[in-house]
Parts: C-alpha cells; sequence; structure tokens
C-alpha cells in the first residue's frame, strides 16, 4: 500500500507539471461529455458527490482484507495485490502471478474487477452503452426504496447480459440496495438477482464511498429480510487525479 501511495503522489506532481503547460491546447480540443442518464440518477450522483468530481478522478485504490485493488478509472485497467499472490487487467489481457502455485484459487477473469463495481457504485452506472429503465420499488424496515434497471449494450464487458438494479433513499437521494444478475458461466440472460445492501458510507477526497456492504436474503416477494453472510468492509480508501505508468498494470517479470 505504501508503494502505492508513493507512486499516486508522484502521478500527481507530474500531472500537475504537465498540466500546467499543456492548459492552453486542452482549453482548445476540451468537449463537454453530454451525460445520458435519468434525472432521478443525476440527483443519486449528487448525493455521493457528484459526476464531475467522478469524471476528474484519475485512480481509485481500497484495501479488501489482504487485498489490495487498484484501478485506472480511465481505461478500467485494475491490479489486485495480496501477499501470495497479484492479478490484474493491463487493458488487453487478464493476468495472475502467484509466489506459490495453488496461491489463488479463485476464477481471475471473473473476479478482477468484480470488487471494483461493487466499490464504485453507484458511478459505475453511468458509464457508457448502458439502458435505464424504471424498476418497481422495494421495501424494507418500513422504508420504500425507488428503482433504476441498468442494462447493457452487447458489446460491453464480458459479461453484457448482466443487470442491475440500484435502489435510492426517495428523500436523499443516497444508494440504499444494489440488485444484480450474474452470467459470467452461463452466458444467457437471468432473472436471478443477488441483493446487496449499502448502508455504510465514507467521504473519500468529496466522493461518498461503501465503507461496507451487506448480502441479504429475500422473502418470496423478492423483499430483503435478513444478511445472507458477513459484511464486506473495504479500508484505506484512496481517489486521486494523477495517473499510474502503464507498467503498474502489467504482471510482474521474473
Amino acid at each position: 500500500m505504501k508503494k502505492i501511495i508513493l507512486l499516486l503522489i508522484i502521478a500527481v506532481v507530474v500531472s500537475c507539471k504537465n498540466d500546467s503547460k499543456t492548459t492552453t491546447k486542452k482549453e482548445k480540443t476540451a468537449t463537454v461529455k453530454k451525460e445520458h442518464y435519468p434525472d432521478q440518477l443525476s440527483k443519486v450522483f449528487d448525493a455521493h458527490g457528484g459526476i464531475k468530481a467522478w469524471r476528474n478522478a484519475k485512480v481509485l485504490s481500497f484495501n479488501k482484507g489482504e487485498e489490495v485493488h487498484t484501478t485506472d478509472l480511465e481505461t478500467r485497467k485494475i491490479v489486485i495485490n495480496a501477499p501470495k499472490y497479484s492479478l490484474g487487467y493491463n487493458g488487453k489481457e487478464v493476468w495472475l502471478d502467484e509466489t506459490e502455485q495453488g496461491a489463488y484459487n479463485g476464477n481471475k477473469d471473473f473476479y478482477y474487477n468484480l470488487f471494483f463495481y461493487f466499490y464504485a457504485m453507484p458511478f459505475v452506472l453511468a458509464d457508457d452503452g448502458i439502458t435505464y429503465e424504471k424498476a418497481n420499488d422495494i421495501t424494507f424496515e418500513e422504508t420504500n426504496y425507488l428503482g433504476y434497471k441498468i442494462s447493457y449494450a452487447s458489446n460491453k464487458g464480458t459479461s453484457p447480459d448482466d443487470n442491475y438494479i440500484i435502489y435510492y433513499n426517495p428523500k436523499t437521494y443516497q444508494m440504499a440496495w444494489l440488485a444484480y444478475t450474474v452470467t459470467f458461466n452461463s452466458k444467457k440472460p437471468s432473472d436471478k438477482y443477488n441483493l446487496i445492501r449499502y448502508n455504510s458510507w465514507e467521504n473519500v477526497n468529496g466522493l461518498v464511498l461503501p465503507k461496507a456492504i451487506t448480502w441479504y436474503k429475500k422473502d418470496e416477494n423478492g423483499m430483503p429480510t435478513e444478511p445472507a453472510r458477513p459484511a464486506t468492509e473495504f479500508t484505506m480508501p484512496l481517489i486521486s487525479q494523477g495517473k499510474l505508468a502503464d507498467s503498474f498494470f502489467e504482471k510482474p517479470v521474473k
């Protein structure tokens, strides 16, 4: 983690120097990105720090247990570093590096960006290639949460048939729940939704990001009932406007 922080500090310094030299050029060529999401979701993004702040961020890092997850937010290159293994996506392929054979026993292609998506909620729901439609509300502890269903274009990502439903508090517009399908293995659409509660947040450089998430059981009507497992906690969050070198996301050379 110290190495990542040092690299980010260097990246920020270099970025600031480069910005001072190229400001005029950027001012001439910059274009304003036209957002495409519903107005209600815009209010959700605002409640979490605003889409502009998210677009300005370049690197996101957080810890999940012993794993350090680091993502380039523009290219979506990712590295996960753990004591006995590292894995990542360098923009071309997903790679795995182990200190000993069998140190990592998961599916690297499925896992490498899984918790980035869960952690970067709700902002990843403003990505390109998304279709939005209103979803039915859910109710928990006498509170109704409004929902939007998110689906993807057929050429987006490794699992374009995955669907998400974001649920938010209609008074505060803060995200409260996420329902999602998993189609990575089947490669077929599914109507079986998993449900995560988002009720623990923290401010990270102006962005309100999850501190912990909890998977929940559902009743026969699809309403949340009780935790299905202990909460997954995120620690040592970091947002930077400085970029990391492409080599940071490559598989280590032995």
